[in-house]
């Protein structure tokens, strides 16, 4: 029965879900429309919440860290070393049933301390696994790679729980909200539910693999290794070009500058840093600056879905925030207020996670959704009584729950993968119920015991 539903799942995906962009371009005159109607807004205002500078171009510092993610994680993976820690973890698996519990497992983990770096480990990973078991379904495979990012705001670089963490607490409407990580990460109910995903979550996923006559082996060609590149170092300039004293000063210059941030702002890892720590540790591994220069060059293609949609996203989430200026409603207020009414003490963080949920498809940003919900669900909290951990947390995993459906944010793995947004998503409905199932009953147990 499992599986007679999750193959549905999988036919109504690849038959329906058409390619990220167009997913992107749907979202866009559904969202026009919805706030059309909702915000009574003039088609000329929505146009302008759409493509101004805080709706299309928002986002094009975020578009370029999660190009650098995408890119500088694949030249870093490039190098021989690298490629060897990878088959080292890979080796644990040695059937389908091990690949798909490893790369469930490993992913999971790397996505719960730093959500930019899982997300690249797990797809290359799951490569490197699918190099040892050819007769695996790849396309459940990279399901199961990305998956582990259904966790990353309980972790630690969820940017919500860091950010009403921080010292001094967060500013929202002109009233201070602060609650410190062991309210939040690190809180035993937020623990305790992403223990279960963290173990139950490998066996789901394999539960989901076709038999021998559905499934889809990975294409060879993915896995086909360029053949190495060799160097001349004729002319003054090739010997520029592979200067050892150039590759040295450039790596002194990176990790004195690395060193330094973690010695004044501790263990606090945002895109920016992680970028930098790939970027000069893909520079050290390859041992070589034109060696480097290269290995970019061919990772950079990978990125084009990310520079095409991304621009599309920040459109969607400003129709999303774009303010009646007469009654001062948005579209996204429209809906947090709507569960925020039918609500008690109890069943207020579940309902907020379930907006969340759904602002995420129209929103995909943790900072976003935090801009969009925190003025609503906040004050809420207070006047009902509600820590503020616990609100703050149930924004967060409405904020990780759907990605597992909605393209956004897998794109990078796919780009590694060279898979499609359809070829996963019917494995990730099933995810995403799951996780929703163990989120709801965690803060209804949150609510009741602590």
């Amino acid at each position: 029965m499992f599986k007679k539903f999750t193959n549905g799942c999988v036919r109504v995906v690849n038959r329906w879900l058409p390619d990220p962009f167009l997913f992107a371009i749907i979202l866009t005159i559904v969202v026009f429309i919805a706030a059309l109607a909702g915000t009574q807004q003039t088609p000329m205002e929505l146009v302008n919440a759409w493509g101004n500078s805080d709706g299309f171009w928002s986002l094009l510092s975020f578009s370029m860290q999660m190009a650098l993610v995408l890119v500088l994680g694949s030249a870093m993976a490039s190098a021989k070393v690298c490629k060897k820690a990878l088959s080292a973890i890979a080796a644990l698996a040695h059937d389908k049933k091990s690949a798909i519990l490893v790369t469930t497992f490993v992913s999971t983990i790397c996505c719960w301390l730093n959500w930019g770096f899982g997300l690249i480990a797990g797809a290359l990973l799951a490569k490197a696994v699918a190099r040892r078991v050819p007769d695996v379904d790849y396309p459940l495979l990279i399901a199961s790679a990305y998956s582990g990012f259904v966790i990353w705001h309980a972790g630690l670089s969820g940017s919500i729980p860091l950010q009403i963490g921080a010292a001094g607490g967060t500013e929202i409407l002109g009233v201070n909200y602060f609650a410190p990580t062991s309210a939040t990460l690190f809180h035993p109910m937020n623990l305790l539910m992403v223990g279960v995903i963290l173990v139950l979550m490998p066996f789901i996923n394999y539960a989901m693999h076709p038999d021998a006559a559905h499934t889809i082996a990975v294409d060879p060609s993915l896995l086909v290794d360029e053949e190495e590149r060799t160097y001349k170092r004729e002319t003054p300039a090739d010997k520029i070009e592979h200067s050892r004293i150039l590759w040295l000063i450039t790596l002194v210059l990176g990790f004195v500058y690395i060193v330094y941030y973690f010695v004044t702002k501790g263990f606090s890892l945002d895109l920016n840093i992680v970028n930098m720590i790939f970027l000069f540790l893909g520079i050290l591994l390859h041992g070589d600056l034109r060696k480097y220069v290269d290995a970019i060059g061919d990772a950079a293609s990978g990125a084009a879905g990310i520079l095409l949609q991304f621009p599309f996203y920040a459109g969607i989430m400003g129709l999303m925030v774009a303010t009646n200026p007469e009654t001062q409603v948005s579209l996204a207020g429209i809906i947090a207020d709507f569960f925020v009414s039918i609500s008690n003490e109890i069943t207020f963080p579940v309902l907020t996670f379930l907006s969340a949920g759904i602002i995420n498809f129209f929103v995909p940003s943790g900072g976003g959704q935090w801009a969009v919900q925190a003025p609503i669900v906040m004050p809420a909290a207070t006047e009902m009584g509600i820590e503020y951990g616990r609100a703050a947390m149930a924004i967060a995993w409405g904020d990780q729950w759907t990605n597992m459906i909605q393209p956004f944010w897998a794109l990078p793995a796919l780009g590694i993968a060279g898979l499609s947004a359809r070829n996963i998503m019917g494995y990730l409905v099933i995810v995403t119920i799951f996780t929703g199932v163990v989120a709801c009953g965690g803060f209804v147990l949150w609510g009741l015991f602590f």
